[in-house]
């Protein structure tokens, strides 16, 4: 074979390689994904339980995911397009039978996946169960501080979080430089300075009714945190408090900009 004719073949099959390792559809990698939280949006094969959403952020290597009761964490890594995770550990929150079930189910789904992500959209399999999800910058944009009515879904203790007793709800509501407080029991408020990331809390009035042991120890835990200057994020519609190693987490009572999260329709459930 002559040379001219080696080189147009070399050349021939270089672009043969090259385009046989083109990628046949979407798929994620670890740089597109890392830095985002994608809410689900979608279930195929199983049914959340109602009211619950999964929820996925990847930071750093890491996976923090939850599926409408405990958090669980660990990390994470890509092999072609199959996300494998490590040990799962998880929060010790204590959650009605069907949700712990959920938890578990959740924790086993993440340990090996196959998945694709088309445009804010990310897609996880098993096989048998099929999770859409979306990002979280599009399915639930953060909701504003003020004007909204955040209602207290739990209590921060170290790295413990505990759930609000059943029957007992705790609110807040901030606008005009004023908070109003719900605190579980008592009602009131105070004044209120507002800056990024932080809260300055004046003294705050309420009521004196006695009320039965669960409520009075919400009330305690709100009242505790809700003093003086407290730092605050908000993600989506998750608003978490934070004063030293206490702090209180609300979800807010009507997102507004939110898209519903919807489940699948088929029978069996994730547990």
């Amino acid at each position: 074979m002559a040379n001219g004719q080696r080189l147009l073949l070399t050349v021939a099959l270089a672009l043969v390689a090259t385009a046989c390792s083109f990628p046949v559809g979407p798929s994620a990698s670890a740089a597109s994904i890392d830095g985002h939280t994608y809410l689900s949006t979608d279930l195929l094969g199983a049914t959340l339980v109602p009211g619950t959403q999964v929820r996925l952020t990847f930071t750093n290597g890491s996976l923090s995911a939850s599926g409408g009761c405990n958090i669980m964490g660990g990390t994470y890594s890509i092999d072609g397009d199959r996300l494998q995770t490590s040990q799962m550990f998880m929060t010790e929150m204590a959650c009605d039978d069907a949700r712990q079930r959920q938890d578990e189910w959740l924790a086993r789904f993440l340990g090996s996946v196959t998945f694709t992500l088309d445009g804010d959209t990310l897609t996880l399999t098993d096989g048998t169960v099929r999770l859409t999800l979306l990002d979280k910058e599009v399915a639930t944009p953060d909701q504003p501080l003020e004007g909204t009515s955040w209602v207290l879904d739990g209590v921060m203790s170290g790295e413990a979080i505990s759930s609000v007793p059943a029957g007992v709800t705790a609110a807040i509501q901030i606008a005009d430089g004023r908070i109003g407080v719900n605190a579980g029991c008592n009602t009131g408020g105070g004044t209120i300075e507002v800056t990024a990331e932080t809260l300055t809390l004046g003294p705050i009035g309420l009521t004196k009714m006695a009320c039965e042991p669960g409520a009075m120890a919400v009330e305690t835990a709100v009242t505790t945190v809700l003093s003086g200057v407290v730092n605050y994020t908000i993600d989506a519609d998750v608003l978490t408090i934070r004063a030293g190693d206490r702090g209180l987490t609300f979800r807010a009572a009507a997102c507004t900009h939110c898209r519903p999260a919807t489940g699948g329709a088929q029978p069996s459930g994730p547990g």
